[in-house]
């Protein structure tokens, strides 16, 4: 079993992001807590890059307010490693590769498993480049968790073949093609396969854990953390609670 399995036991599972520091590290602790108190299954925690062209313009916002705030990879390690005191989900960590490469691959990965982290997910890191950063993955017992996008069947029967701690769907523009890219994704994946929801809404949260093991919500708490600040966990608690009965099929 892998260390983020535990996350998907339970029927649908519904993991949270949060990008560590937004709007400071304090805020993202009592996040991460209401989080867990209110039905995540784990947590996808975000490291902030200065250039974050791989997320859309609402994380790219965030990543630039939670720089602002003056967090470093090192306080984020160190902070990610005290969180462990007050919450018990799989944590899994989000990273830019120049981050990792900065900060350097192995001190990196050391970090991460000291941290308690049980996965890195690269979303700047093509399948092609895995094997960077793969072999001190495995050394240092961090699951690489891999990507797929809407593609050719048997690129994305390559990519879920080797993936590891669950495999993270992309959205795509039609719900056509994100159907079919979850069907094989399915076929092939011994990891858990996650997607995003098309809109934060509980038919669209339905709609997605029909096509997939968990759902990732990222925009609607990031989202939450811009309007409310210091004052966003209450509210991400309510919205994960009323996120988690809708993917058991419960009325609003």
């Amino acid at each position: 079993m892998n260390k983020l399995a535990s996350a998907f036991q339970n029927g649908k599972a519904l993991l949270a992001f949060l990008t560590c520091g937004d709007p400071d590290l304090d805020t993202t602790a009592a996040a991460a807590r209401a989080a867990e108190e209110n039905g995540a299954a784990l947590l996808l925690l975000g490291v902030p890059f200065s250039d974050p062209t791989a997320e859309g313009p609402v994380l790219q916002a965030s990543n630039l307010r939670a720089l602002r705030g003056g967090v470093t990879t090192d306080r984020i390690l160190a902070f990610v490693k005290e969180l462990r005191g007050s919450v018990s989900l799989p944590l899994a960590l989000s990273a830019y590769a120049n981050v990792v490469f900065s900060y350097g691959p192995e001190r990196f990965l050391a970090a991460c498993r000291d941290a308690g982290i049980g996965g890195l997910l690269l979303f700047d890191v093509p399948y092609e480049e895995r094997g960077e950063f793969l072999p001190l993955c495995r050394q240092y017992g961090v699951e690489l968790i891999s990507t797929a996008a809407s593609a050719p069947e048997a690129r994305v029967e390559q990519i879920a073949r080797e993936a590891e701690g669950f495999l993270s769907l992309l959205p795509c523009a039609e719900p056509e093609d994100l159907r079919a890219l979850a069907a094989c994704a399915a076929r092939f994946s011994p990891a858990p396969c996650v997607v995003e929801p098309a809109a934060p809404t509980a038919e669209a949260l339905r709609r997605a854990a029909a096509l997939a093991d968990g759902v990732l919500l990222r925009e609607p708490l990031v989202e939450l953390l811009e309007r409310c600040g210091k004052d966003a966990p209450e509210q991400i608690g309510a919205f994960l609670r009323e996120s988690k009965r809708a993917l058991a099929g419960e009325p609003a």
